[in-house]
């Protein structure tokens, strides 16, 4: 490895990644996982007329530099017999028992693949509406949700990841109150994440005033007129409650759908990045910012873009190959990812660069860094795609006639294990503290502590064993006396940040990216069902696509904690 990894990465990968063999061992190591991936990845070179030896090479020093990792499934299955490299389904639901237990199966065999899945429920009648076919009455989306999260329960993905789902329902559906409050019991569908679907037209309500129709799918007739600010209210009291639901902006996700021919997008993959067309998968890979920097003589550091432009370049011609190589679980998903050749490349250790940069997370220079540094790789990644096109083609089913071989480049993921990997910060979040414990890989619990703090009380000449000893123990830097408020400011963390800026972050990088972005706003436990609402409310004025929240406590059990401060 050309960098070192650190002890929870090598755990990570122990646990999840490397090759097994039969007795549960590993039977290869980090660099063994990185060359297999790289050749197999690679080997689509040759479709093209080009010797895949070159591409190897840069594809395994992208990876063991921990400059760029795809997603999750690409680094356990690649090169191996499984073969599926793609993390992001989603899969239609029609108003038929047919319909619904063929997407109970193909989530089952997706699953297993290491793949995630997202559903629309919404074309589902409401319960207690009349079956034609049998006089009987109909159950109802919520009730058909829990046949997908007990199927989900049985099936582990690979043997390496348990099963995630995301629930969809647009707003507008009879049974949208009892969506809403589904997880109010923690129990309930434990394998789901849910989101609601806001249309412009309830937005147009809240603003004025006036109800908003309930329309039930199968007749297409209203069925009644609800309260657009009390439905608002509900959504935002059960967020606050337990982070559920989130929302999805539908129709803005929609207004740039690149191939609106095919059909409208309605759900997105279990993190809310991905808004897909029924049978639709994409991969995704990210580029560890914190390793896109350059420092000058005077110990300055600073954005290296051409490093950067060099990495999108190779990443995104990683990324297409890996639509070659993948062997998609479904006749369905193959056709459509193939005629689309979406890909998602997207970035982590966004934190750890604001704090090598100088710059605190949320200022106005974090949110100008964020929009140029994102605006550089998506104007990028589609020069790159272009010059695929020119030597592979466009994507078959481009429907604007321009030469792209990909219909969508760029992603923001969540890279939870992936920055683990790294040694960076997850994705385009906040540090979350300096010191805390992470819940990973279901039942194992890692300890992390930015390795920033060292390094830049080092630079300032303040680095003593006791501030270190201080912030391994759970506490902040903000009692402090001896500690500069420079480095206060840089080391901000999620408790410190108020949501409007979180929210500022989240838009900052949706306006230079095609899909959409995770990001969790993270609200303190003092904080009331208004703030969601607020935070609501900007998300949908700054065009993000959807968001969530997370209010500190509000669950027993999270996946990071720490002690000792009011936010953890």
């Amino acid at each position: 490895m050309k960098e070192i990894l650190t002890p929870n990465a090598l755990t990570v990968l122990g646990k999840r990644y490397l090759k097994k063999d039969s007795s549960g061992n590993a039977a290869e190591g980090p660099e063994d996982m990185f060359r297999r991936v790289a050749a197999n990845i690679a080997s689509a070179e040759s479709a093209y007329g080009h010797p895949s030896k070159k591409a190897e090479e840069e594809f395994y020093e992208m990876m063991t530099s921990l400059e760029f990792l795809p997603n999750s499934p690409t680094l356990m299955n690649a090169g191996r017999k499984l073969q599926q490299l793609a993390a992001c389904f989603v899969l239609p639901i029609e108003d038929s028992i047919e319909s619904i237990f063929k997407a109970v199966r193909d989530t089952a065999v997706i699953h297993q693949s290491g793949g995630g899945t997202g559903f629309s429920f919404s074309r589902l009648r409401p319960a207690n509406d009349t079956v034609e076919s049998t006089g009987g009455m109909a159950s109802g989306p919520i009730s058909f949700m829990r046949v997908f999260n007990t199927a989900t329960e049985a099936i582990k993905q690979g043997g390496t990841r348990r099963g995630a789902n995301m629930g969809v329902l647009s707003v507008h559906h009879p049974d949208i109150r009892a969506f809403i409050t589904a997880k109010d019991d923690p129990k309930e569908f434990a394998n789901f994440n849910l989101s609601v679907s806001i249309t412009e037209e309830f937005m147009r309500a809240l603003r004025s005033g006036e109800p908003y129709p309930l329309t039930n799918p199968h007749t297409g007739k209203i069925s009644a007129m609800a309260d657009a600010a009390e439905m608002f209210s509900l959504i935002a009291t059960s967020a606050w409650k337990g982070g559920e639901p989130g929302i999805l902006f539908i129709d803005a996700i929609n207004t740039v759908n690149p191939t609106p021919r095919q059909g409208a997008m309605e759900a997105t993959n279990p993190c809310g990045e991905q808004p897909l067309l029924p049978y639709e998968a994409c991969n995704l890979g990210s580029i560890n910012l914190s390793r896109m920097l350059k420092k000058s003589p005077g110990r300055e550091w600073s954005m290296d873009f051409d490093k950067l432009a060099r990495t999108v370049h190779t990443a995104v011609r990683f990324l297409d190959n890996t639509i070659d190589m993948c062997k998609y679980p479904l006749q369905e998903i193959d056709k459509t990812v193939r005629g689309n050749r979406k890909i998602g490349l997207g970035v982590m250790g966004f934190a750890d660069m604001l704090i090598r940069l100088g710059i605190p997370y949320g200022s106005e220079a974090s949110l100008s860094t964020a929009e140029e540094v994102m605006g550089f790789i998506n104007k990028t990644a589609k020069k790159a795609s272009a010059s695929l096109a020119k030597e592979r083609g466009a994507y078959p089913s481009c429907e604007a006639g321009h030469g792209a071989r990909n219909a969508t480049v760029t992603t923001i993921a969540p890279t939870g294990t992936l920055s683990i990997i790294a040694g960076c910060s997850s994705g385009i979040e906040p540090l979350y503290a300096l010191s805390y414990d992470r819940r990973a890989l279901g039942n194992i619990t890692l300890h992390e502590m930015t390795p920033l703090l060292e390094e830049a009380l080092f630079d300032e000449g303040f680095l003593k064993e006791e501030i270190l000893k201080h912030v391994r123990e759970g506490k902040g830097l903000g009692e402090r006396p001896d500690v500069p408020e420079k480095i206060k400011r840089l080391f901000v963390t999620a408790e410190g940040i108020s949501p409007d800026d979180h929210v500022r972050v989240q838009a900052a990088f949706q306006r230079h990216t095609d899909n959409a972005v995770s990001k969790t706003v993270n609200l303190s436990s003092a904080s009331t069902p208004e703030d969601v609402m607020r935070v609501y409310l900007l998300a949908y004025e700054l065009g993000c696509k959807g968001i969530t929240v997370y209010r500190s406590r509000s669950r027993t059990e999270q996946v990071l904690s720490c002690k000792d401060t009011p936010y953890c």
